[in-house]
């Protein structure tokens, strides 16, 4: 039997709010899965850029009604490259196409994500990976599933056995923080057993949440890349801060999600 999506009455409990998400979602990741294929080699970066858009347009034609349904009064970010606070009230925080890039050059590592966003803090989330067919969900105060599974984070507590995690926070960054970037990853290459670097953000963060890797850092970001995750692995246990240890919201230049018995090693290692 065909999901449904329910369009006739606005939705009122969060829980069914996720629900409905997560149906729109994954007929966008689906349309998306449908343009996957093989590598197209771009001769310049307009011609990079307008492919991206494309496939930003393909999902939003499908997500930005059928959420806007689901919740008429809350507004919408526009670019998923915005940080920075929200103004008062409920936000839709999407990211068509994660790791778009990915996609173009034939990798499966992308995903569709939509968060709702109320007064500046994220109440539910969906991240849905066509490639696998994999849905996670989380909701504030009722845990992060996968598929409907409970997720919980690493057990670990010595990031000397940890594998660790970071993403380029977008193109054409700040050399300062593009710096930043690389003495990190060689600190933690001194104290963590194993680090990554990869693009996209929310797919390092879907596996701190799972217990698969131990921490995840990233210097600036998007709200787009940051607030699913950051919600993912609340709920599954987690702790976020910025790279300093302190807590974190959309206006900090930096963003660590562990498991707690790393995550002030973490800390240290970053603040060197």
């Amino acid at each position: 039997m065909s999901e449904t999506l329910q369009t006739t009455d606005v939705v009122t409990s969060d829980a069914d709010l996720l629900s409905q998400t997560a149906i729109a979602v994954r007929e966008a990741g689906s349309a998306l899965r449908e343009r996957f294929g093989e590598v197209v080699r771009y001769r310049t970066r307009e011609e990079l850029m307008r492919a991206l858009a494309a496939n930003d347009d393909t999902a939003l034609d499908i997500l930005r009604p059928r959420l806007t349904a689901l919740r008429p009064e809350a507004g919408w970010v526009e670019d998923e490259l915005d940080g920075g606070a929200l103004p008062p009230g409920e936000w839709w925080v999407v990211d068509p196409a994660e790791g778009n890039v990915n996609h173009l050059h034939a990798l499966p590592e992308w995903a569709v994500t939509a968060t709702l966003v109320r007064e500046n803090q994220p109440v539910l989330t969906v991240v849905h990976l066509p490639m696998t067919d994999e849905t996670y969900t989380a909701l504030t105060g009722a845990g992060a599933h996968l598929d409907g599974r409970p997720l919980r984070v690493s057990q670990t507590a010595d990031l000397g056995l940890s594998i660790v995690a970071t993403s380029q926070a977008r193109p054409d960054e700040d050399e300062k923080v593009v710096r930043r970037v690389g003495s990190s990853i060689t600190a933690m290459l001194f104290d963590a057993l194993v680090v990554r670097a990869a693009v996209p953000a929310t797919l390092h963060l879907l596996n701190v949440a799972a217990g698969r890797i131990d921490a995840f850092w990233q210097f600036a970001g998007a709200r787009a890349d940051l607030l699913p995750g950051a919600l993912l692995v609340t709920e599954a246990g987690g702790q976020i801060s910025d790279a300093e240890g302190r807590p974190w919201t959309t206006q900090s230049q930096s963003f660590l999600a562990a498991a707690p018995g790393v995550h002030a090693e973490a800390v240290s290692t970053l603040s060197r």
